[in-house]
């Protein structure tokens, strides 16, 4: 090679060089961004806004650790950690550790299914009870006429009860899936029975997707994390993810570790989930990005390792008696074209994802705190702002009340509040539900003598909601304050006397309502 030659190469490389350290460069800006940008919190209009970073979030609410990966044009441009695994561990989290997914498993366990109905030993359309072995959804005057089939299983438009489920202490007894769907000893949740009309209206049901579990295991003749790993996961490379419940001791000694809102941990770091296909995955946020991207580039007709283009487009259809806001497995916006979406929570987790298959940008994010989607939805609106996201991810009210309480307290979140309904267009935003769920966050969040007087106020704002009445006279029982607690309760029965809040706590208190 001539000299001429071999100093024309060293150039193209110096100049590759160059340009790769700028790229990094610019990617270490992007993240410092978004780690930075989180919508500053407004007090009052006397102070200035209390500027936050991802750190010092996570910190007013309790959340030992967050993991997050960004999407960009269609693929990962980066992924990190936050914090611990564990309030009470020092080991950091990073891109390989795992959470729980909680309902984010459903859209990942509908990929299963729609991939049977696409070889043709499933049909969406089809009575369940058609594949059912092992047990059977029992007939009523509900399912006269319509049924509860795959497609309205995963739209949560089958009718079926049974809203979530809060899992297993690690040392408790675990029901088999058909003692689940009866509600028989051990399981902790009610039965699973279809109580309107199929295909009527949309009722999110954990229930649903659990009954769609054992169609495909019954189906098969799998085990539901084989089938899951065989069909969804290992074609697409999730090799971090599993739906094995309990977690192998390999892949334990890599999860994060569960928090509730008060810091606390959850007893033997997390629960156990004999419902998979509802709330059973534990993943990275990488993981859970490279299923966000295959779906947008089915979608977009640029692969079809899961799913063919046809059968995604379907899946990210609004359903029949969705209200226009659940596909198959997913929910979709009707304001935002190409969105779909799904948040989870499992106890002591909680976790979000949103990505847009026209545009090709997404956000995952898991923490393992019960506070989690506090953190999550304020980090999304900082990667929306930073990657040019064209829907606004803006702070509702009662978030930012919820937050200066958790770091300024609760006469710095009232006297806000006090503003905000002075306010015309703020002032729109109030109803009763605003105060009830600043002071219930505080509560749970250990805050105790803020969120009482944040119900205090509630009850003095709204004296003719039951529920403000009864949520205060809950605290007031909890604090062993009796004789407050019995006059709120008596004082919410006499607006409806069927609160359940407040017979039952009157019966707890020994009094019959």
């Amino acid at each position: 090679m001539s000299i001429e030659n071999k100093m024309l190469r060293l150039r193209c490389l110096a100049v590759l060089l160059a340009c790769f350290r700028v790229a990094e460069a610019a990617g270490v800006d992007r993240i410092a961004n978004v780690e930075n940008g989180i919508e500053t919190l407004v007090v009052d209009d006397a102070q200035h806004p209390v500027r936050l970073d991802i750190v010092r979030l996570m910190k007013a609410y309790n959340d030992p650790g967050l993991s997050i990966a960004v999407i960009d044009g269609y693929r990962v441009a980066w992924k990190r950690g936050y914090g611990t695994v564990g309030a009470n561990d020092s080991a950091r989290v990073n891109d390989l550790t795992l959470f729980q997914a909680g309902s984010i498993s459903k859209p990942v366990a509908a990929t299963a299914m729609l991939r049977l109905v696409e070889s043709g030993k499933l049909s969406l359309d089809e009575d369940v009870n058609a594949y059912l072995k092992s047990w059977k959804v029992p007939d009523n005057e509900f399912t006269k006429n319509e049924k509860a089939t795959l497609r309205r299983l995963v739209s949560h438009t089958a009718g079926t009860t049974v809203h979530g489920f809060p899992g297993y202490d690690v040392d408790a007894r675990r029901p088999t899936i058909a003692q689940i769907l009866d509600g028989s000893p051990p399981a902790n949740t009610a039965p699973v029975v279809v109580n309107f009309l199929p295909g009527s209206k949309a009722r999110y049901s954990g229930g649903g997707v659990t009954i769609e579990q054992l169609v495909l295991t019954d189906v098969t003749g799998e085990t539901f994390p084989a089938l899951l790993s065989k069909s969804v996961l290992d074609p697409i490379d999730m090799h971090d993810s599993t739906f094995e419940q309990p977690l192998p001791r390999n892949l334990a000694a890599r999860a994060a570790h569960g928090t509730y809102q008060d810091g606390k941990s959850v007893h033997g770091s997390w629960h156990i989930y004999p419902e998979m296909a509802a709330a059973g995955l534990w993943t990275t946020p990488g993981d859970l990005a490279k299923f966000a991207i295959e779906t947008a580039l089915a979608e977009e007709g640029k692969s079809s390792r899961l799913l063919s283009t046809s059968m995604t487009r379907e899946r990210l259809t609004a359903q029949p008696g969705s209200n226009g806001r659940i596909g198959l497995g997913f929910f979709v916006s009707p304001d935002s074209p190409g969105e779909f979406s799904h948040d989870g929570a499992d106890e002591g987790f909680q976790a979000s994802f949103v990505m847009n298959a026209k545009t090709g940008k997404g956000v995952v994010i898991m923490t393992n705190s019960d506070n989690g989607m506090l953190v999550a939805w304020d980090v999304i609106g900082s990667v929306a702002t930073e990657y040019g996201w064209t829907k606004p991810q803006k702070r509702s009210l009662a978030r930012r009340l919820s937050l200066i309480t958790q770091i300024k307290g609760a006469d710095a979140a009232l006297k806000a509040y006090a503003l905000a309904k002075a306010d015309p267009d703020q002032a729109k935003q109030i109803d009763g539900s605003v105060l009830d769920m600043v002071g219930s966050i505080a509560w749970s969040s250990g805050k105790r003598e803020d969120g009482l007087k944040i119900f205090e106020r509630n009850a003095r704002e709204y004296p003719d909601s039951a529920e403000s009445l009864a949520g205060l006279g809950e605290a007031y029982a909890e604090l062993h304050r009796t004789e407050s607690a019995r006059a709120a309760f008596n004082a919410a029965l006499k607006i409806d006397p069927a609160n359940h809040a407040a017979v039952e706590g009157l019966k707890k208190l020994g009094t019959v309502p």
